[in-house]
């Protein structure tokens, strides 16, 4: 595991083939997770990757920012996404947002 931030109440590590975030990820800490995700997308040579967002305690427009954000470089990397894992007030959120479609099929094009 290794650690790619640490904030107060909010971490983000890279396990393997996986980013797992978990905490509260609010507003002005969205652009650092974010950009921290993609610079280990960038320099990780991975072809596959999974996004581990179940640590993440409320639901939050900037917390699906960063997994849009991730998504965006994974394609621009081609790199395949396997798979999603939302918290409950994640998913409640995407899912009020129409947004869990494009989630759950994140290689389709948009």
């Amino acid at each position: 595991m290794t650690v790619l931030l640490a904030q107060p109440n909010l971490s983000l590590t890279a396990q393997s083939h996986s980013l797992v975030i978990k905490g509260d990820v609010h507003v002005n800490a969205a652009a650092e997770v974010a950009a921290a995700g993609v610079k280990w997308l960038k320099n990780a040579a991975l072809t596959n990757v999974a996004f581990d967002f179940s640590g993440v305690t409320k639901a939050s427009s900037a917390a699906i920012s960063v997994l849009f954000e991730w998504l965006r470089a994974c394609h621009s990397q081609g790199i395949v996404v396997q798979s999603i894992t939302l918290s409950a007030p994640l998913e409640r959120l995407a899912s009020l947002a129409e947004l869990d479609a494009l989630i759950k099929s994140p290689n389709a094009e948009a």
